[in-house]
């Protein structure tokens, strides 16, 4: 099967291209790196990327805590994700499978299934939102069609510089500094799971059908926190600090960020994520059938062994 993803190059993205082409598909990478550069907001330069297609994964997206300005989300996953659909009928492609976000849910939203309303409470959560909502109006327009939405989790793994990877290396350099008491639950992901399976819901014959995905159980933050630390062999933070002061914090730094235009690993946004309960139920996935290889704690110790082993820290240093 001849198959596009747009955010090809990105870091789900390109692991799956080497998987669906490990696996004897024909990939069509679009994103605004590589070889040849298509930008999902150049509807004439997508439609002529995706055809002969006969699937598209749609991955690229604004994804950042610190994209300003705000309306970005909007054109990139809003409208972004309209241009896939043109382009999709352009090319008469009947299969589009999304990775939408956990942020459509909102902060504090218990442990939502599939059915739970979404409360998005930032632009990305918005914005992820209204691109679903195009989709499912494309999806019902035709039977044939066949649309396949997955709202992952925070997704982690090698090479991702992502939450999990600031994390992991300001633990190796002895700054990270705990906010909150830790007991917290998160629901995470890793990557080589979630490519699996989106691979597995390649399949799909559904005119429409809706999965969050997690890796489960379960962790809290200070369970999190241990693991990384026993990998790493260093010793758990000792100090923390009060929620409210670390708030506090981030404000001041997407202040300073808004100024200056740099970007930090501190911002309000971030310290909300990282004390808030965020959890979902993840069931649907599994009843459909799906197994995963890896066990989180084996997500978490394959990416520091990557990522942070001393020959990289070294050779990055």
């Amino acid at each position: 099967m001849k198959i596009a993803i747009t955010g090809g190059s990105g870091f789900i993205g390109a692991r799956l291209a080497r998987a669906l082409t490990a696996a004897g598909h024909s990939v069509v990478p679009i994103d605004t790196t590589g070889e040849t550069p298509v930008d999902i907001m150049d509807k004439e330069a997508l439609t002529n990327a995706v055809q002969g297609c006969e699937a598209i994964y749609h991955l690229a997206a604004a994804h950042r805590d610190d994209i300003f300005p705000r309306s970005l989300y909007y054109d990139i996953n809003g409208q972004g994700t309209k241009n896939v659909i043109d382009a999709a009928n352009a090319a008469g492609i009947t299969k589009i499978i999304f990775t939408s976000s956990f942020a459509v849910y909102g902060l504090d939203s218990g442990t939502p299934d599939e059915t739970t309303p979404p409360a998005p409470f930032n632009d990305y959560g918005r914005s992820k939102l209204e691109a679903e909502q195009h989709l499912k109006l494309w999806a019902k327009a035709s039977l044939e069609r066949r649309l396949t939405i997955i709202r992952p989790v925070v997704v982690f793994g090698e090479g991702n510089r992502g939450n999990m990877h600031t994390l992991i290396d300001q633990i190796a350099r002895g700054r990270f500094l705990m906010i909150g008491q830790g007991q917290n639950k998160k629901s995470i992901a890793y990557v080589g799971n979630v490519v699996d399976f989106l691979i597995y819901t390649l399949g799909g014959e559904a005119n429409f059908v809706l999965y969050n995905y997690a890796d489960k159980p379960d962790l809290s933050t200070h369970d999190l926190i241990d693991i990384i630390c026993r990998r790493l062999k260093v010793k758990p933070p000792s100090l923390r600090l009060p929620y409210i002061l670390g708030l506090a914090g981030g404000y001041v730094f997407d202040g300073v960020a808004r100024v200056t235009g740099k970007r930090f690993p501190i911002s309000a946004v971030r310290v909300q994520k990282f004390c808030a309960d965020t959890t979902c139920a993840a069931d649907a996935c599994r009843a459909a059938g799906f197994t995963p290889q890896y066990t989180l704690e084996d997500g978490i110790i394959r990416m520091i062994d990557a990522d942070f082993s001393p020959a990289v820290q070294k050779k990055t240093a």
